[in-house]
């Protein structure tokens, strides 16, 4: 029977692989005395990904490491954060959350008897917590609540009071769950200070907090829910795996923002304690790495081929996802799934409003749209009325895009900044230079006719996927075909709202920082 790990080991195996320790010492004397007692909360909202697997794993090290683990499924977290999750899908999307982690952990190996699984909705709804929240707030001031949920809680022109109760919540939580820490990404770092400062003025201790770095998604950006192609949903067929992870970015030789080495460094190398690379004798055979750091230099020093990378991974992910696969091809899980996230373009007219209900799956999310950057701005060699742009779309190449704005944007405005960029239309020549794709802008319809190029919001990247609101699923077609005319279908309904918002059917354009705006032309047309 092996030895119970002492206080340095403890520490060791709670600690590997986290960004940041808030409160260490205070951690190494809890261990000296007793086991740990910490919790990890998710709120229900978008469907879980592969990049749950990272908490996963550090869940199995606090459990290796003796500690009393605690998982929270947020629920009431998932309806105040901007109703991510709608009031009538909440205890569906709880019950999916609820089987799909226990999925993951039972696939790692966890024992799950050895954990406590809690529902916000159990406690927090109590006269207790209750009134701990309105003593909360009237400490706690506006700046203060914004400024700590700005890396979670979905950012928006016009905010609504829940977000601002969001961090005061999740602060509370540390204390009604009875934990010494709580253990999240390093999104939350923000919240968790506020929870430091401010648990003390209502008599409650100030807990450890451990964070996790932020994995990078297969496009090289944080891997997000509401961005498909970033992403590798649970129950993504074996096809549907390969095909993400085959448009993946993984440069030879760059281990900076790469989500396929990300994922082997914080899941599969801390399950396995090794990783084996997978390739043809002519290549080298199989090589077994028993530390992570050895596989990055090799990848470094282009020992190792990306190829070679992704298909290992691919292995070893599909191996993970098997067991979850089969457990939710039971007719009752499924039933769950597609009760919990409806598919929008499939809701009756009943349920949605017939105006919402669209003929032949003419649906935002088969358009394409990117926030783009402009990196040269030139006239067209043969139209006065047509610029030649180079802009960022986040692929390898810049892509070269006519448009007829010269009379509408000076060019030194459109040089190096960020647009609104269409990207699966049919490419098509203007002049003879070919246009692959359209700067969407919106447009007055009194004369003097005024024309604006969409904002994205401030800190966004080129790249970054661009959707109608309730519409953040599916996949856009991979070229619009002209005869079917679906963008002209859908851009019938673009219109710009009141507050300079872009909108389809009175749904807002976004990213996940915000909504696409323009600066005056309020009640103008898209296109």
């Amino acid at each position: 029977m092996e030895a119970a790990p002492g206080p340095q080991e403890k520490y060791h195996l709670i600690t590997r692989n986290l960004q940041e320790v808030l409160g260490e010492d205070k951690l190494m004397s809890i261990l000296k005395e007793r086991e740990l007692r910490i919790y990890w909360g998710t709120a229900t909202t978008g469907k879980p990904h592969v990049a749950y697997f990272v908490p996963m794993s550090k869940i199995a090290d606090f459990l290796k490491a003796g500690c009393e683990v605690t998982i929270l499924f947020a629920d009431l977290h998932a309806y105040l954060d901007n109703m991510k999750a709608p009031w009538e899908l909440l205890e569906l999307r709880t019950r999916y959350y609820e089987n799909v982690i226990k999925a993951m952990l039972e696939s790692i190996g966890v024992p799950l008897e050895k954990l406590k699984f809690v529902r916000g909705t159990d406690y927090q709804l109590s006269k207790e917590y209750t009134l701990d929240v309105y003593r909360l707030s009237s400490v706690v001031t506006q700046h203060d609540a914004k400024k700590a949920g700005a890396e979670v809680v979905k950012q928006v022109e016009h905010p609504l009071l829940s977000g601002l109760l969001y961090p005061g919540l999740q602060a509370l939580d540390e204390e009604y769950l009875k934990v010494d820490a709580q253990f999240g990404g390093v999104d939350q770092r923000k919240i968790f200070t506020f929870a430091e400062k401010y648990l003390p003025s209502l008599g409650y201790v100030k807990r450890v907090h451990l964070m996790n770095p932020m994995v990078p998604g297969l496009t090289g950006s944080k891997m997000s829910s509401s961005e498909e192609e970033s992403k590798i949903d649970l129950l993504d067929r074996k096809e549907d795996v390969k095909k993400k992870l085959k448009k993946a970015f993984c440069e030879p030789g760059n281990v900076e923002n790469n989500g396929i080495l990300s994922f082997i460094k914080h899941v599969l190398f801390p399950l396995k304690s090794e990783f084996v690379i997978l390739r043809e004798e002519k290549w080298g055979g199989n090589k077994t790495y028993t530390a992570y750091e050895a596989l990055e230099k090799d990848f470094a020093e282009q020992v190792v081929h990306p190829g070679d990378l992704k298909n290992s991974v691919e292995v070893a992910l599909n191996k993970l996802l098997d067991p979850i696969r089969e457990k939710f091809n039971n007719p009752e899980l499924k039933k769950l799934t597609n009760a919990a996230y409806p598919d929008p373009s499939k809701a009756k007219p009943a349920e949605k409003g017939a105006k919402n209900s669209e003929p032949d799956n003419v649906v935002p999310s088969r358009l394409d749209i990117r926030v783009g950057k402009v990196i040269s701005v030139e006239k067209h060699p043969d139209a006065d009325s047509l610029y030649v742009e180079k802009i960022d779309v986040g692929e390898p190449e810049p892509r070269t895009v006519v448009s007829g704005l010269v009379q509408f944007v000076p060019k030194e405005q459109l040089q190096d900044r960020l647009v609104v960029l269409l990207c699966n239309l049919k490419p098509q020549k203007m002049r003879g230079v070919e246009s692959q794709g359209m700067v969407l802008c919106a447009s007055s319809a009194g004369e003097p006719r005024q024309v604006e190029p969409l904002d994205p919001p401030a800190g966004s990247c080129a790249g970054e996927r661009v959707y109608v609101e309730g519409y953040e699923g599916g996949e856009p077609d991979d070229e619009l075909k002209p005869k079917k005319k679906v963008f002209e279908k859908l851009q019938a309904d673009f219109r710009v709202s009141q507050d300079c918002v872009a909108q389809w059917k009175q749904r807002n354009f976004l990213t996940k920082l915000g909504s696409i705006s323009c600066k005056t032309l309020k009640g103008g047309s898209i296109g």
